[in-house]
């Protein structure tokens, strides 16, 4: 028994065993690639004869006759070709006609012209391709049967039915045969889809260009009104009275585009000028500020936002003019230090309101020197100064008996004021104060309200007690219910996530009639009936500020606008229950109404 029947065969693949079943094996392959060797040389024989004499030609016959054998390696091929026979060798190629030889030429020169490729080094390529004896395999189920003529008729070889060859017919997958469209249809694929556009790839310099901004062609009024007046500045007489309502608007024109300078500033200076409201003084530098005393001499009222380049150098020079200047709000002076602020109080004693708003510098000194030199103080704002302190709080006591508007919100650390301290200053000052804002003192609890606000505030309007998280809504409301003083036309207790329905009421009951302006945002548990009094009582509002109150809806909105009949804005920012069918009201902003995405 011979030793190929004695070999032990072990499992094989699902398909190895179908192509072994289909009579396709490493042998048959490699017949085939030799099979296609031999073709190769005979066409290198046919090229060679067709250029030689007749002598050469019977040499290239003899050429051709020899015979091409498979290479091997060791005693045979690999273990696979154990279980099957030894083959013969593949028989000779006769020679080929100048017609099949033409054919061929032209054929690879298609093929070629198909895939871009031109010249003798494409063809080579493409004949080592097919030699690849792997790559015969993923082509073995091609349909090598040519495609009928358009109008001839042909069977389905799925359907078995009879119909008419179309340029749309498919081969059937597998092979051989054609489909009907029926059928082709029916296997995923459609017959009548025509192939996709190639894709268009971007320049590799347009993939680098990223739009970050977006180009306005056309400019807006506004800007082309600030263009025309920046240019004509030195002929703005030209113009005739503008008037301070027209000024007051083309100010804030300016700082709504930033375009505030030291060219078109002068638009605003007037020897005549008692109040003067630049409202982004940005780009405005030192030399520019330092000069708008000798401008303005007669200036009263001075306001000046986001005056960032201010120095000690501009606080001298409004220390030695400015005779008449009684008030001053500043907001953003970072750089004036200590010694300039000091030397500015001595100079001007008259000064009745000092408001600024971040200015890091400004230490317990500076207070002291502030209450001692401007004896006729009425108004004071210290907002987001980092050096507040008990210490600082001392020195504002000896304001007590004249301060109607007491500023002190935002320290720069919440906990660095004891509610003592508070309590104590609000029982010197307390009794002319009109204005009162210690909004985000974290250290306020409800004993503020008890033992500094209730006992000694009487006569305040206004009531800013924003994010003081200790207080609760017991406490607050119990204040309102037992406080002797004035009614507010303004409060805002905002981000007092602890307040609801009994503050809303006690507040209303207290002032209901006179609030003008009521901030609750953030009171999240309010409820819709404690909601609905708002209207109902307090008819005179002109601000409401309701955002994140969760049971505001369509309803309350539309009762707001029906019942207040004052009312300019109403904000409703994260009210979720109103909808874009909400009413609306000419004349009243509503902010906060989300629009569906539709």
């Amino acid at each position: 028994m011979s030793r190929r029947s004695n070999a032990v065969r072990g499992p094989a693949s699902a398909l190895t065993e179908f192509l072994r079943e289909s009579g396709i094996t490493p042998t048959t392959v490699a017949r085939r690639a030799q099979t296609r060797q031999a073709a190769q040389v005979q066409a290198q024989v046919d090229a060679a004869q067709a250029s030689s004499s007749n002598g050469a030609e019977q040499q290239g016959e003899d050429v051709a006759m020899v015979e091409v054998q498979p290479s091997r390696s060791g005693d045979g091929y690999a273990s696979d070709d154990l279980d099957e026979p030894e083959e013969e060798p593949a028989p000779k190629k006769r020679k080929q006609s100048k017609a099949a030889e033409a054919k061929q030429k032209a054929k690879a020169k298609a093929k070629a012209k198909k895939k871009g490729k031109k010249g003798d080094d494409d063809d080579d390529y493409e004949d080592d391709e097919d030699e690849d004896p792997y790559s015969a395999l993923s082509k073995m189920w091609k349909n090598d049967l040519p495609k009928p003529p358009v109008g001839s008729f042909e069977n389905c070889a799925r359907c078995e039915k009879q119909f008419t060859v179309t340029k749309y017919t498919m081969a059937a997958n597998p092979p051989p045969g054609w489909l009907c469209h029926i059928c082709a249809k029916s296997s995923g694929a459609d017959p009548f889809k025509k192939p996709a556009p190639p894709r268009k790839r971007k320049p590799a310099g347009d993939k680098r260009n990223v739009v970050s901004y977006e180009e306005r062609h056309l400019p807006t009024l506004a800007s082309i009104c600030i263009d025309v007046v920046s240019s004509h500045i030195d002929d703005v007489e030209a113009l005739g009275d503008i008037g301070s309502m027209n000024m007051d608007k083309i100010a804030k024109a300016l700082a709504w585009n930033r375009r505030l300078n030291a060219e078109n500033v002068m638009l605003f200076h007037d020897i005549g000028n008692e109040d003067l409201t630049l409202y982004d003084a940005t780009n405005l530098k030192a030399p520019a500020l330092c000069t708008l005393p000798a401008l303005n001499p007669n200036l009263v009222n001075l306001r000046l936002e986001y005056c960032g380049h201010m120095d000690d150098s501009v606080v001298n020079a409004w220390a030695k003019s400015l005779p008449n200047l009684k008030r001053l709000e500043l907001l953003g002076p970072f750089l004036v230090r200590a010694p300039a602020w000091q030397a500015f109080f001595k100079a001007r004693p008259n000064l009745e309101g000092f408001l600024i708003t971040q200015s890091p510098r400004f230490d317990t000194e500076c207070a002291r020197v502030l209450v001692e030199s401007c004896t006729n103080l009425k108004e004071l704002k210290l907002q987001e100064i980092g050096q507040l302190s008990d210490e600082f709080i001392e020195c504002l006591k000896p304001l007590g008996g004249q301060l109607t508007s007491l500023n002190l919100s935002d320290p720069g650390r919440g906990e660095a004021v004891s509610e003592k301290a508070l309590m104590e200053l609000l029982e010197a000052v307390g009794s002319s104060l009109e204005h009162l804002d210690l909004s985000r003192h974290l250290n306020i609890t409800d004993a503020l309200l008890f033992r500094g606000i209730k006992p000694h505030v009487h006569n305040l309007s206004s009531l800013v007690l924003v994010n003081t998280p200790d207080v609760t809504d017991a406490g607050v409301a119990e204040f309102f219910d037992n406080w002797k003083g004035t009614p507010l036309s303004r409060l805002s207790l905002r981000r007092n996530h602890n307040l609801a329905d009994a503050v809303l009421g006690a507040v209303l009951n207290h002032s209901g009639t006179h609030l003008t302006h009521l901030d609750i945002n953030g009171w999240k548990d309010t409820s819709l009936e404690a909601l609905k009094e708002i209207p109902a009582i307090a008819t005179n509002l002109k601000r409401l500020d309701v955002g994140w109150c969760r049971a505001v809806d369509d309803w309350f909105v539309k009762s707001v606008l029906e019942q207040c009949g004052d009312m300019e804005e109403l904000k409703v920012w994260g009210c979720q229950r109103i909808t874009e069918n909400c009413a609306r009201k000419r004349g009243v902003t509503v902010d906060g109404i989300e629009l569906s995405a539709a």
